[in-house]
């Protein structure tokens, strides 16, 4: 029976790099694209960064029994829906999956495959250096969100507290201030 490998941490933390860099080094692990109601960012591809959808979507899912997990967040810009639906994706007699995750995710993920089949990467940086790399990303971004930044960035102390770490059942934690080792770490830990 496979594994889900969730990786999760606070904005800016450097989940997504150190996804892509797993993979690159793992390539026999299996992804899974979520769905979202937000709206596709210039660099990103349907089907590929996420299933864009509209909230109808998503609900015809829940309808269906068919939503593992969903979660709103009300945005600066109205509210954004991200979810992981039984579609057929996830097939774990066929191997080991790599997912990126929330706390939230994380539980309900394991609640649905059990408690053998999640494993959670729970990423952690020093909260000045977090902000520092989250402004520097969007000042890439052709039209620069700000606003967001600061929303996710005061919303992840309350997401990623202490409290619900435990819940979470989150027992090892992967410091990401060098990206090399951190890399390593969990690589280690991936089997």
């Amino acid at each position: 029976m496979g594994k889900i490998y969730c990786i999760m941490g606070k904005s800016a933390s450097g989940k997504d790099s150190l996804y892509q860099a797993i993979l690159n080094a793992r390539p026999e692990l299996k992804t899974y694209v979520m769905y979202t109601t937000r709206p596709l960012r210039e660099h990103e591809t349907d089907g590929v960064s996420y299933h864009f959808c509209d909230q109808a979507a998503i609900d015809a899912f829940a309808a269906a029994g068919k939503l593992i997990e969903s979660r709103t967040y009300q945005t600066v810009y109205g509210p954004w829906t991200y979810a992981t639906v039984d579609d057929g994706q996830i097939d774990l007699s066929a191997g080991d999956y790599l997912m990126p995750g929330t706390l939230e995710s994380c539980r309900k993920l394991r609640a649905y495959f059990g408690q053998e089949a999640l494993v959670p990467v729970y990423i952690e940086v020093e909260d000045g250096e977090r902000l520092i790399r989250a402004v520097r990303r969007e000042m890439e971004e052709p039209a620069p969100r700000y606003t967001e930044v600061c929303r996710r960035f005061i919303a992840d102390t309350e997401d990623f507290s202490e409290e619900k770490l435990k819940e979470a059942g989150i027992v090892k934690r992967y410091q990401n201030d060098d990206f090399g080792t951190c890399l390593q770490e969990i690589l280690a830990d991936i089997r």
